[in-house]
């Protein structure tokens, strides 16, 4: 069954470049990278279940044994954690195929969407599957480069900006994660985290806490935990709703992620981090803030983001079970809230024609699916019973209350604080977009677009800086370049008072989805208990990917 955990990387590598080969023709493309996806979503159900049941899968690339060679490892979380991921890509890429940005093919360009999203999934997948250090950083240039390319597509000025600040603060992160791999390297001669495992323990405690606190920095700008979390709003508000939409989901969780597996098989703790308590007791706090100063909802989504990773950072923080588990389940939880609640904003966007709360009016009349689909979430965000949000907050304070040190009292007051400002936040935006008398779609200048093969397109940009939906229905002129003729085309315009079918049924699966998280709280629950402790009993899964080694002491 090692297949299963080779699948969602492979194949839609292979697929990326078929949809190349493919061309011009848009339906055999859409077809088929719904179809990988479809497939990565059955994959990941089926590792959740065999891992869940007989243990964690393991596959050997090449034969080569571990640690020589590179290994593939699907556990409870892992399985959980892409089932999720491929859940809201599928759902993603069905909202771009319905507002229309895979077909760039008719403004005159060729369309590497579908290829460049297939190869995010790819890197996603990698990332929550890998079993050594060096895959885990290739896993992440992977998703580097695609984001890069998917946030600036259909190239602006504010895009191109925003991408910058992405990749050079990334880069940084690549060159630190490189230094540290190094090191790992140096010290223990292996980068396999189940061969870390047995051997970090024996290297010189300060040295094995420098580089515990190397991992910490740079998956902290990964997650975007504060002081690291800069670059994140200033980069997601800016790309195309749905693209947002699926970073903001799943890039800051696979940091997360990364933090959860080093530092709990590689670096590992007895009892509460202060450091990471007092990280998370920050990032909760200027996040929620940082939210409540924004005037535009897209920027304040992205900023109650960077402050809901405080909650995993902070149960986290605890290394308990019941801390782990509330982690798993508030993954879950926010991979699908946030997801939601980005898309939300597109079809806001489109309707509206601008992604400022108090340019609008009276949209719970004029588009109530709308209003119930930004309202559902928006409760479980801020942790409102009986939503998926109330369940995972309610597991990390009962980690906290278990623990009961004043720096836990100080992280659980904090948080507590937050789900009141992120409720403040929701209700403003309910206030101001929602309710109130009807207001008329705004009409915006049109910005100009350089497309990929070097035309021009003019896309209306609602204020601040949301991208406008593409698929554009006519060419309306010419205009002269230097050496070349370029094509204008006018995209369609947002602020047209209608709304897309396929967009808001994307929309609602993913909100569905959380209503079934909610529902099954119960075998959530329990399933994340078993992650958890295997997380802090790692010898099940040491003893799969290295066979015949020792048992439980083996990873301490």
């Amino acid at each position: 069954m090692s297949i299963l955990v080779v699948f969602p990387v492979v194949v839609p590598l292979l697929a990326a470049g078929a949809v190349l080969v493919l061309g011009r023709w848009v339906l055999a493309r859409r077809v088929l990278a719904l179809t990988v996806i479809a497939g990565v979503v059955a994959d990941a159900a089926a590792v959740v279940v065999i891992a869940d049941t007989d243990g964690p899968l393991v596959a050997n690339l090449g034969g080569w044994p571990a640690p020589i060679g590179i290994t593939l490892v699907g556990d409870r979380l892992s399985g959980l954690l892409l089932l999720t991921s491929a859940v809201v890509t599928f759902a993603v890429l069905v909202y771009a195929i319905g507002q229309g940005i895979t077909e760039q093919a008719r403004l005159g360009r060729s369309s590497v969407f579908e290829a460049v999203y297939l190869v995010l999934v790819a890197g996603v997948a990698l990332a929550y599957l890998t079993g050594d250090l060096f895959n885990l950083f290739v896993a992440f240039e992977i998703m580097l480069v695609s984001s890069y390319v998917l946030i600036t597509f259909a190239v602006t000025p504010g895009r191109i900006r925003a991408g910058m600040t992405y990749v050079i603060v990334s880069m940084t992160s690549s060159l630190f994660f490189l230094t540290m791999l190094a090191l790992v390297y140096a010290a223990t001669g292996t980068v396999n985290l189940a061969d870390l495992a047995g051997r970090i323990g024996t290297l010189p405690p300060g040295l094995a806490e420098t580089l515990g606190l190397m991992a910490l920095v740079v998956f902290g700008i990964k997650a975007a935990a504060v002081p690291l979390h800069f670059w994140l709003p200033d980069s997601y508000p800016t790309a195309p709703a749905p693209i947002t939409a699926v970073l903001a989901a799943l890039l800051t969780k696979v940091g997360v992620y990364a933090l959860l597996r080093t530092h709990t098989l590689v670096f590992r703790h007895d009892s509460a981090w202060i450091l990471l308590l007092a990280t998370a007791v920050v990032t909760l706090l200027v996040g929620a803030l940082g939210a409540i100063a924004q005037d535009d909802l897209n920027r304040m989504l992205s900023y109650l983001l960077v402050s809901h990773i405080g909650y995993m950072l902070f149960g986290l923080s605890l290394f308990t079970v019941i801390g782990l588990a509330g982690v798993i389940i508030y993954m879950v939880h926010h991979i699908l809230a946030q997801a939601a609640l980005f898309l939300v904003s597109g079809l806001i966007t489109r309707y509206a024609g601008t992604s400022v709360p108090r340019r609008m009016g009276g949209l719970a009349a004029a588009v109530p699916v709308t209003a119930l689909l930004f309202g559902i979430p928006a409760l479980s965000l801020a942790g409102i019973p009986p939503f998926s949000g109330f369940v995972a907050k309610l597991a990390l304070l009962e980690a906290g209350a278990e623990t009961r040190t004043w720096p836990v009292d100080l992280a659980l007051a904090a948080s507590l604080i937050t789900s009141l400002l992120s409720l403040y936040v929701m209700v403003r935006v309910w206030t101001l977009a929602f309710w109130g008398p009807r207001r008329e779609p705004t009409r915006v200048p049109a910005e100009p677009v350089v497309a990929l093969s070097g035309t021009v397109s003019t896309a209306a940009q609602p204020a601040p800086a949301e991208p406008a939906a593409a698929g554009a229905t006519a060419a309306v002129g010419a205009t002269a370049a230097v050496g070349a003729t370029a094509a204008v085309s006018t995209a369609e315009e947002p602020g047209t008072a209608t709304v897309s079918r396929p967009m808001v049924w994307a929309t609602a699966g993913i909100v569905a989805v959380g209503l079934l998280v909610a529902l099954f709280a119960g075998q959530l629950a329990g399933l994340s208990e078993r992650a958890a402790g295997d997380l802090l009993e790692p010898s099940t899964y040491i003893r799969s990917v290295l066979p015949g080694t020792a048992g439980p002491e083996a990873g301490r």
